[in-house]
């Protein structure tokens, strides 16, 4: 399988009309940035000397085992890692981007490797209803994951245009569907999902680049709006003011506050804490709370270094941090 799956993965995953950000071959973000050339990228692997050291094993002191499931208008969000969460309310139970594997790598014995267990076992996931994939990195998309929650619960996957391609190439029962932005897609239950612009790209291999679309999430649920941004850069902002004019107000934003340095190199794709402050401050949300640290090296900075960094600009910005929050692996946040 693995050889077929490398074989289908060189080839385009999705057909379409010309639009505003797809140019009929490859997508692309009318107020973003390219990615980084593969010779900055080279550029950056040379100077490996400022990595900072991550501990080889850094493990939660939590783990949860959810309920069933969470009726009514409240929200039980337990933190998985990396980008990863359990969403459950009005009886519906909504994984964001997960990632059960050792690696966020197309290999298993090479790529950046987890240094703590997800926040809940596999066998301990209640029954899962939707998956949303937010684009096709390996730290967001694992199709090993999709391929298993698939076999154990069916959900439907909820991901933005081409990245269905590349699921069922790997796994042609992965019941994916692929949507652009501003696409309403009602789950039932009173929940629907709208994948939005945001400012980041993708790629599985040397030869895709931006050939499937990415996106962060608003969804929508009867205890309010959350507003899901998985990878992105800052930019000047008009991402997350233009998410709240046209889709707030919103309760909650699950920003990303790690995997920026250097800056010269992530700027463009992934927010420091300041900016992931600043972000929170134009989405206009009630409150926030941080991910894609401590679970996965990506990048340069130290392995406590997001959360430091949070702390000292929340005050900063005039925000309590209790309206700004940040799990550990399995620690749960109800609302």
């Amino acid at each position: 399988m693995a050889r077929l799956y490398f074989k289908a993965n060189m080839s385009r995953y999705y057909h379409g009309p010309v639009s505003d950000h797809f140019d009929g071959e490859r997508f692309f973000d009318p107020n973003g940035a390219p990615p980084r050339s593969r010779r900055d990228l080279l550029r950056w692997r040379l100077r490996r000397g400022a990595r900072a050291k991550w501990p080889s094993w850094a493990p939660s002191p939590y783990a949860d085992r959810p309920p069933s499931r969470v009726e009514g208008a409240t929200w039980r969000i337990s933190y998985v890692g990396h980008a990863s969460f359990l969403i459950q309310t009005a009886g519906y139970n909504i994984l964001l981007d997960p990632i059960w594997s050792k690696r966020a790598s197309p290999f298993r014995f090479v790529g950046p490797k987890r240094v703590n267990d997800p926040g809940i076992a596999f066998a301990d996931l209640p029954p899962i209803d939707a998956v949303l994939v937010s684009h096709g990195h390996y730290d967001h998309l694992d199709v090993a994951t999709l391929s298993r929650l698939t076999a154990t619960h069916r959900p439907r996957i909820v991901t933005p245009l081409g990245n269905d391609t590349i699921m069922r190439n790997y796994d042609p029962a992965i019941a994916a569907e692929g949507y652009d932005w501003g696409q309403r897609v009602d789950l039932g239950a009173g929940l629907a999902v709208i994948p939005v612009a945001t400012r980041h790209w993708s790629a599985r291999n040397l030869s895709d680049r931006n050939m499937s679309l990415w996106a962060s999430f608003v969804i929508e649920t009867p205890a309010g709006r959350i507003y899901f941004v998985a990878d992105s850069g800052y930019g000047d902002g008009r991402h997350f003011r233009g998410a709240r004019e046209r889709h707030g107000p919103f309760r909650l934003a699950i920003l990303p506050i790690g995997a920026y340095e250097p800056r010269w190199f992530m700027r463009e794709q992934h927010m420091n804490p300041g900016e992931a402050v600043q972000a929170f401050i134009d989405c206009g949300a009630e409150l926030a709370l941080g991910h894609h640290f401590g679970t996965f090296q990506l990048t340069d900075e130290a392995i406590d270094a997001p959360l430091v960094a949070l702390a000292d600009a929340l005050p900063d910005a005039g925000i309590p941090p209790a309206r700004f929050r940040t799990l550990r692996p399995g620690q749960v946040w109800e609302l």
